[in-house]
């Protein structure tokens, strides 16, 4: 009796410590935003082109990097093994910022639905220059881009620099970068309006 009670409080002291090693749920987070309803109205189509996004290469990863929390001028980040995006951070970044200009415009991704034969396509390229995400903090970022037209050589060139606070914890972290994605989004989109146009930008530095 003794020897299968002593096996049973084994077992059982097994399995316990099999649950305090095991480690705790990877989340994973992604950038893109609930697709809104396309204007009713416009001049004529649009076709973009968004190139992959350039970023510090410790951000090209699916993991979050964040900034040591308590400090916002902190030397040290972190890598959160359990807490990603749903595909690396660039291409995460490439996805959110296609989508949200070609709703914003109306326009056509070209990436998705191939090139037009007959039309223009402005292409942008997006480089995020500077990124801080600080858990309870803020998300700061500075995204800067330029467009041009498949069909001659004009171009123009902007930048976008914005900080949206966020309230403790990750998924209010996660809220705080897809803002200032839409920031960018509303930034790249007056500017794409503006250069169809032939007339001066209006970005922010």
């Amino acid at each position: 009796m003794t020897s299968i009670l002593s096996k049973r409080f084994s077992a059982i002291a097994v399995a316990l410590l099999l649950a305090g090693c095991s480690s705790p749920p990877t989340r994973f987070y992604t950038l893109s935003a609930p697709a809104q309803s396309i204007p009713a109205v416009q001049n004529a189509r649009i076709f973009i082109d968004v190139a992959p996004v350039t970023l510090p290469e410790r951000l090209a990863r699916p993991q979050l990097v964040v900034r040591s929390a308590g400090s916002s001028s902190s030397t040290r980040v972190d890598i959160l093994e359990q807490e990603r995006w749903s595909a690396p951070f660039n291409s995460e970044l490439r996805d959110a910022l296609a989508s949200g200009i070609a709703n914003r415009l109306g326009a056509t991704d070209v990436s998705r639905s191939g090139r037009p034969t007959d039309q223009p396509v402005y292409r942008i390229a997006v480089e995020l220059r500077e990124f801080d995400a600080v858990p309870g903090d803020k998300v700061q970022a500075t995204y800067g881009w330029t467009i041009s037209r498949s069909d001659n050589s004009r171009s123009s060139a902007c930048q976008l620099s914005v900080s949206e606070a966020v309230t403790p914890g990750i998924d209010a972290l996660v809220l705080g970068v897809q803002r200032t994605v839409a920031d960018a989004v509303n930034g790249i989109a007056a500017n794409v309006v503006a250069f169809k146009a032939n007339t001066a930008s209006d970005c922010k530095s």
